[in-house]
């Protein structure tokens, strides 16, 4: 199975539900082999794996970035680049990393493909190559299949697959979310989060286009034309909900509109999710506070933070156990979903 942690909008804890998310995972599957794959330029699932800012991740991972062939998603697109629509001699394992080598917070059952800032400076030339008319060649879908064509190589060594993508709707984002079955949408208690899922379902999905000019460039459309599968949305998890109100906050209102929102399309597109009810289809997952700041800073999973007093680049904080004990419930529901 292959799940896609996405949304259009920035500064939902994407790369935090998915660092908590695909750990806690593993950790429950100790039988599984799990593959996170980061398809962010940033990287910052990568620098979390790796180690986290206390623990040197971002050195570690220009350290990957250093290996010949480069060690990320990055290195393997720029050996695409000059054989976009035929794949050329290649071995997966060269573009994988073993996390726990780096940082033995982590599972041993995860491995990692590493996000490379490199993903930003090929989008233009991925793009490019993508919209090429070539007789008897589809462009956009050999482009659209190169991780695909990667995870067709190693498919048989991992049970399930985690991918954790960028804001932003590149193309790059694009072949993710072709190549995944279920994507995992954060929201948050804001009315920027509400347009922002509307737009989701119109970029992955064609709908509410706002001319029919658009239709035949969408990515369903494509998709649906060289009769490839849609992902389906399997959960919308309304993240950061105040430690202290939750949802019977300020911030209901947003939310009951948000479900409102999804429950109307549950009923005239249910083929786009893969829950039948509201209630199957949602998880609310509080703020992390301190417990989140110390877990990050760290690259630790929420099972492995210790309550009590630390020190964070040089200042004292504190996690408390009752919030440190919130935080590993509500990563534990979502984690229930999967």
């Amino acid at each position: 199975m292959r799940y896609t942690f996405w949304n259009n909008k920035g500064g939902t804890g994407k790369t935090s539900l998915a660092f908590q998310s695909i750990t806690r995972y593993a950790e429950d599957h100790p039988e599984k082999k799990v593959l996170a794959i980061d398809i962010c330029p940033q990287a910052n699932l990568s620098e979390l794996m790796l180690g986290g800012l206390n623990n040197k991740g971002s050195e570690k991972l220009l350290g990957r970035h250093g290996q010949v062939p480069r060690c990320s998603l990055g290195g393997y697109f720029q050996l695409r680049l000059p054989s976009p629509y035929t794949p050329p001699v290649f071995n997966a394992h060269d573009f994988i990393t073993k996390p726990n080598a780096y940082n033995k917070e982590i599972a041993t059952n995860i491995d990692l493909v590493c996000g490379d800032p490199l993903l930003e400076l090929q989008a233009n030339a991925v793009n490019t190559l993508a919209n090429q008319n070539i007789p008897g060649t589809n462009a956009w879908i050999a482009v659209i299949d190169w991780l695909k064509t990667f995870l067709e190589q190693i498919n048989k060594e991992y049970d399930t697959i985690f991918m954790d993508c960028n804001p932003s709707f590149s193309l790059y984002t694009q072949i993710a979310l072709a190549t995944t079955d279920k994507i995992i949408l954060p929201v948050m208690a804001d009315d920027s989060s509400r347009r922002a899922i509307q737009n989701a379902f119109s970029l992955i999905y064609g709908l509410k286009l706002p001319s029919e000019i658009y239709a035949s460039y969408a990515f369903a459309t494509k998709l649906k034309d060289a009769k490839r599968a849609l992902p389906k949305i399997h959960i919308i998890a309304k993240n950061r909900i105040t430690q202290y109100m939750g949802a019977a906050s300020a911030y209901a209102a947003v939310l009951s509109s948000i479900q409102s929102d999804i429950q109307s399309l549950l009923k005239t597109n249910p083929e786009i999710f893969s829950f039948k009810t509201i209630e199957s289809g949602f998880v609310e997952v509080r703020d992390f506070q301190t417990t989140g700041v110390v877990a990050f800073a760290k690259g630790q999973p929420f099972s492995k933070v210790k309550a009590g007093k630390q020190t964070i680049n040089g200042h004292r904080v504190q996690v408390k156990k009752e919030y440190l004990d919130n935080s590993v419930k509500a990563i534990r529901r979502l984690v229930n979903h999967l």
